[in-house]
Order: structure tokens, then C-alpha cells, then sequence
């Protein structure tokens, strides 16, 4: 049987999970509450993707801004971005306790086999708000087929995903989980830029959502399609979803991309146009934080200085 330190970042396993801040107790869930499915009601259920390998952020460039204490250069060398400490608790409780404020009762993460820590630390908690449960990506196939390993928990029900790098706004999470059938949070590229993290480099990368005037969406366009200037103003796709069960069939029957991975815009743009899926678009002028790399830490780390966790 494997130990609650097994496969842990050698500095953090020295010392101990407790020891390097993070406690681990016993997982006790909230009371079980019975849940009818019906895609048209208020989502609970919430997805977070957080299989990917954390290959820039094990990369020590030295573009850290702020020197890393022990614990998250640890934690950064082992790529578990979702279990970087921020202000002393691990990442991932940020996004949960911001889903929590949300309405979202029920959340899911999907990490790989090789992440048995990550689902430890988690089930050491004591949450009151949600409850938290796993799927397994048995092999980092792309975001499409992550969705799929969380099929199961899902069920019949309307459900949101995100990245598990990414702090987006509560507003997104509340108004994407109010409304009925699926949807898309879209983020002007400019906020992003100037109120958040990332460059305006790598958001002109990002797909950008276009939709009609009663705010459905009509095309989810690679930016290399868009014939727009790098610099202009445009509605993105942060990968912010909220989905019905529909994804699933998309998810199937979508080719992999060139570079052998099932991706979730492809599967999205798949059940826009081959299975009739509708998409509303919510379009919000704020950032999204953003944990992909080691420089992103100090600036991530001064942002949510204060906020309030509450699982």
C-alpha cells in the first residue's frame, strides 16, 4: 500500500505533506443531497482539467519574478501546478472555493495515474460546501478525451469545465451555470491583457468566439482564420465552458488534430455544427489568472493576497 507521501516532490516528501503546509486529514463529505437531471436547470457540477504534464512549469528559465520558497520550487520542479502554494494553500482550493461561491456543488477533477498526490492532498480536506471526486485520463490524449474520462460523473446533468491553471471570474462561473443548455464564457482579449498575466502574445493565439445578435455563438475561429491584427479587440475562447451531454457523442466522434491530440474546441465546434448544439456566449471584460509557468507565481500570488477560501 502506497504512503500519503508516495510520489510527492522529494523536498515536500522530507518533511512531510503537513510539514510543508498543506495538513492532510481525513475526508469526511458534506451530507449527500439528492440531484434530479434535467439540462435546463441550474448546473452543480463543475469539471476541472487538470491532467496536463506541467511541462513549462517545471522549466526553470529564471523568469520567476520573485524567488520560490522551497515548497513551491518543489512543487514546480514536480509540474503539480494545481498544488502550487499560493499564500500559503495550494492553488487548486482558490479555484474550488471560487466554483463553491458560484453555486457549484459537486466538483470533479481529472488528473493522470502519475498524480496520486494531487487526489491525496484533496482528500485530506474536510470540505462543507462541495463535494469533491476524481477521474482518471488514463493517457494525456488532449481535452476532449479528459472530458470524456468524466463522463461518468457527469451523468445526465449540465455540467462546467476549466482549466485547472486558470482562475477565472466567479461571475463567469454563476452566470454560465444560471442559464440553460450550454455555453461559452468569452474574454476580451485586451482586458486579459491589461488587467491580468498574460501576453498579449499568447492570447492572440487563443481561438476567438464569434456569435450572432442574440448572443449564440457561430463560430469558434483558430486565429489564423480570423484576419484580424494580433492587437485587436476580440471576444476569446479561455477554455470556460459549461456543457450538456451532447459533448460527449462530439467528443467521440471528433478526428484527432495533427499533432494527435482530441481536443475540446474541435469537439465544440463538432456539436455546433454537426449536432445541432447551441452555445450561448457571455462575454466578460476581466482577466483570467493564469498558472502555466514559474513567472507566473509572484504576480498570481499578489492578486489572490486576501481572498477568501472556503471549501
Amino acid at each position: 500500500m502506497r504512503g500519503p507521501h508516495h510520489g510527492w516532490p522529494a523536498a515536500v516528501a522530507r518533511k512531510g505533506i503537513a510539514a510543508a503546509g498543506f495538513g492532510y486529514r481525513h475526508f469526511r463529505p458534506p451530507p449527500f443531497r439528492r440531484y434530479f437531471p434535467a439540462v435546463s436547470a441550474r448546473a452543480r457540477k463543475a469539471v476541472i482539467l487538470a491532467r496536463g504534464l506541467g511541462t513549462r512549469m517545471r522549466r526553470d528559465d529564471g523568469a520567476a519574478a520573485a524567488p520560490l520558497d522551497e515548497r513551491q520550487q518543489a512543487t514546480a520542479a514536480a509540474g503539480l501546478k494545481v498544488l502550487m502554494p499560493i499564500g500559503g494553500r495550494p492553488f487548486v482550493e482558490y479555484v474550488v472555493s471560487a466554483l463553491a461561491d458560484a453555486g457549484y456543488e459537486d466538483v470533479c477533477l481529472v488528473i493522470g495515474p502519475d498524480r496520486p498526490m494531487v487526489r491525496e492532498y484533496l482528500e485530506g480536506l474536510e470540505p462543507t460546501r462541495v463535494r469533491i471526486a476524481f477521474a482518471v485520463q488514463q493517457e494525456p490524449r488532449g481535452t476532449a478525451d479528459a472530458v470524456l474520462a468524466a463522463e461518468r460523473f457527469a451523468g445526465p446533468d449540465r455540467f462546467l469545465v476549466i482549466n485547472s491553471d486558470n482562475y477565472y471570474p466567479v461571475e463567469a462561473y454563476r452566470g454560465l451555470g444560471e442559464g440553460a443548455g450550454a455555453g461559452i464564457a468569452a474574454f476580451w482579449r485586451r482586458a486579459l491583457v491589461a488587467e491580468g498575466n498574460l501576453s498579449l502574445e499568447r492570447v492572440a493565439k487563443f481561438p476567438i468566439v464569434e456569435h450572432d445578435a442574440a448572443g449564440w455563438a457561430t463560430r469558434l475561429v483558430e486565429p489564423e482564420d480570423a484576419r484580424l491584427a494580433p492587437d485587436a479587440d476580440a471576444l476569446i475562447s479561455m477554455n470556460c465552458w459549461m456543457f450538456t451531454p451532447t459533448i460527449f457523442r462530439a467528443c467521440r466522434e471528433i478526428a484527432p488534430s495533427p499533432n494527435g491530440e482530441l481536443e475540446i474546441q474541435a469537439a465544440v465546434r463538432h456539436a455546433m455544427t454537426r449536432l445541432g448544439e447551441r452555445f450561448r456566449v457571455l462575454p466578460f471584460r476581466a482577466p483570467v489568472l493564469d498558472l502555466t509557468a514559474r513567472g507566473d507565481i509572484s504576480f498570481v500570488t499578489g492578486r489572490l493576497a486576501g481572498a477568501r477560501v472556503l471549501l
